[in-house]
This record gives C-alpha cells, sequence and structure tokens, in this order.
C-alpha cells in the first residue's frame, strides 16, 4: 500500500477531476467518520466506472462481552474462623483478614480484591522466613502450609479477576461505539502504557521483591476505561473490511464485462478513473488505513502479550479472544483486514498494469 506504488497523477487531467469529484460528492448521504470516507470512495469509483454503486450494507457489531459468571473464576472467601487466623498472629494476617472481611472488603473492586489476596499471599509466605513459624505448635504450622499452598493457587485467578472483573476493562468492550474517525486523535500512548503496567504486575505477582501502589493501578485502569479503545478498533477494521469488499466486488464485476484498457494502451475513461484513484485511494482512504493497520496491530498485539501473561483462561474468553481479538487466526477481523487490503490493492495494480500505467523503477540501479 505505499505511495510510492503508483505513479503521480497527470497535471493537465487532475484539475478537471478535482472539480467532477466534488459535483459527485455533493451527492452523498449523510454518513460521518470513515463511513463517509469509505462511501464517498465507492461512490466515485463507481461514477468512473460508470456502473451503478449498490447501497452499502450495515456492517455487523462485535460480539457481546462473555458475561460476569462466564469471565470470572470463583475465589472461595477464607473460612478459617477466628480463633485460627489469630492463632497465626504472628505472621501479621489478622488485620489484612478483618479488613478483607467487613463490608467495605466485600465490596471492594476485583482489581482491590487482588491486591488483597496478594498481601495476603506475601505474608503467608514471608512467614516462613521468619522465627514466628518457629513458635507454632504442629497443627497451627499446618494450618499456615495449607493456607499458603491454598493462596498460592488461588493467585492467578485473582489477578484475572481483577482484570475481567473491572468495568474498565469490560467497558475497552462495549458494543456501544463507533469505528475510529479519520481525524480522530487516538490516546493509544497512554493505553498501551496501561496494558504494559497490567502485564507486568500479572508477570511480577509472584516476585517477591517486586511491589505496587493501588492508585498505580487504578489509574492504568481508568485509562482503559476513557474510551472502548478495543472495540472502537475492532469495528473499524470490520467497516474497512466490508467497505473494501464492497468496492472490490464492484470493480470486479466491471471487469467481468469487458477491460478498463485494451492491449497494454490506456484511453481517456482509464486516465479518468486513474486520476479518482489518485485523489480518492491514494489521497484519502489509503492514509486512513495505513494509520488503522498500525493502530491496530500495536493494539491488539499489546491485548495478546497482556492475555499472555496470565497462566489462567476460561472457555468464554478464549473463544472470544479467538474469534475477536487474535492477530493470526484468519477468520478473526485483524486477518481479515489485511486480506482484503491485499485483494483490493492487488486487483488495482492489475488494472492500472493493463493500462500501462504502474510506475517504472526510478532507474537501472533501483535506487
Amino acid at each position: 500500500m505505499a505511495h510510492d506504488r503508483f505513479p503521480r497523477v497527470r497535471p493537465y487531467l487532475l484539475g478537471a477531476s478535482i472539480l467532477m469529484l466534488l459535483i459527485m460528492s455533493a451527492g452523498c448521504d449523510d454518513r460521518v467518520g470513515a463511513d463517509a470516507l469509505f462511501v464517498d470512495y465507492q461512490q466515485r469509483i463507481g461514477n468512473g466506472l460508470e456502473v451503478d454503486v449498490p447501497s452499502p450494507r450495515q456492517p455487523d457489531n462485535i460480539a457481546a462481552f462473555p458475561a460476569r459468571d462466564e469471565r470470572l473464576f470463583d475465589i472461595p472467601d477464607l473460612r478459617q474462623g477466628m480463633l485460627d487466623v489469630y492463632a497465626l498472629r504472628e505472621c501479621g494476617i489478622t488485620s489484612l483478614v478483618a479488613r478483607r472481611n467487613n463490608q467495605l472488603g466485600k465490596m471492594a473492586a476485583p482489581s482491590q480484591h487482588w491486591l488483597y489476596e496478594l498481601a495476603l499471599w506475601r505474608k503467608l509466605r514471608g512467614c516462613w522466613n521468619t522465627d514466628a513459624v518457629t513458635r507454632l505448635d504442629e497443627e497451627d504450622r499446618q494450618r499456615l502450609l495449607d493456607l499458603t499452598r491454598t493462596k498460592t493457587s488461588q493467585l492467578p485467578s485473582a489477578s484475572w479477576n481483577a482484570l475481567f472483573g473491572s468495568r474498565e476493562w469490560v467497558a475497552s468492550f462495549s458494543r456501544v461505539s463507533s469505528p475510529l474517525a479519520p481525524e480522530a486523535t487516538i490516546p493509544l500512548t497512554e493505553s498501551l502504557a496501561a496494558l504494559n503496567y497490567l502485564r507486568h504486575v500479572t508477570l511480577n505477582q509472584f516476585n517477591p521483591s517486586w511491589t505496587t501502589q493501588s492508585s498505580t493501578l487504578e489509574s492504568h485502569l481508568y485509562t482503559l476505561q476513557r474510551e472502548p479503545l478495543t472495540a472502537e478498533i475492532l469495528r473499524s477494521l470490520m467497516l474497512a473490511t466490508q467497505r473494501l469488499t464492497e468496492t472490490t466486488a464492484l470493480l470486479e464485476a466491471r471487469l467481468a464485462e469487458r477491460p478498463i484498457c485494451y492491449k497494454n494502451h490506456s484511453n481517456p475513461d482509464a486516465d479518468r478513473l486513474y486520476d479518482i484513484f489518485i485523489a480518492t485511494f491514494i489521497t484519502e482512504v489509503q492514509p486512513y488505513l495505513a494509520t488503522l493497520s498500525r493502530t491496530s496491530r500495536q493494539w491488539l498485539s499489546a491485548i495478546d502479550a497482556l492475555l499472555n501473561a496470565h497462566s489462567v483462561s476460561l472457555p468464554a474468553i478464549d473463544e472470544y479472544r479467538k474469534h475477536w481479538l487474535s492477530p493470526t487466526e484468519p477468520a478473526a477481523p485483524w486477518q481479515q483486514f489485511n486480506q482484503v487490503i491485499q485483494h483490493h490493492v492487488k486487483l488495482w495494480q492489475d488494472v492500472w498494469r493493463s493500462c500501462n500505467l504502474m510506475p517504472k523503477a526510478e532507474n537501472d540501479a533501483g535506487a
């Protein structure tokens, strides 16, 4: 899709073409954003081909994010009696468990539940390396061992729930969203930093020397809530895929009737279509596709890395990830988008090659 694949438009044809394009665009409907860009492209190409353009079909929405009970692990509450917990008081867990079991603790956000589980696991594990364990009787040492093992096995599920139970993360997959507009300022830097931080805390939760602050964790989660970036990117990919598929079908149907050029020679109709192509696809559509391609690749790769950092998962999320978030699955939006672009660009290249309008090498050395 690089710009240098196509030759410069002929100056003596561009002026008349732009005037014609302005007249043609006056008949466009009230679509906005990226859809207006693609529909305008379709209509201009249809006029250049002198064919009727079918009404663009409304793209499908993304699938609903899995329900809460399908995306979260059930982590049983600590069932130790207060006397049992008090017996382990020298491990420093008494006040921690009490705060967790009060009303505010029970209503805390999933991210705060994970921080509690993390703090409890560290205190239990650390207790084995202090003199406190020597002052426990045999029954309490076994209780400490069992509790430590339980909390060790539960910690990955707690960090998973911290992500998939947060309203901030779920909001990123909102179906009440729109494709990214061509002129939109995408908060990609801050959002990628949030995903990278969440990946970092997941990978380091069993690292005793690593620490995190509640305010830092909540700040990064809030960044994801400010804009449903995942949904916007997915819907942008789906819109672009559908509109390019429609435009490709329009061109293929016309070529099935008769070629644009004969015997490798251009003609006035081909020159006019070529100028429309330069003024619309190369100048307007291609920059949007390039930005969308770069943005979606970075974002979906970061999500993939974050989910790979978790040692646990659930079937409903695995399915959603495969069908919607995968950067490699052929039927997922990212791969569909790339396949459609490649097909669309190749078709145009074949047309311009048949008209002898493909660019020549700048020199024999290929410089």
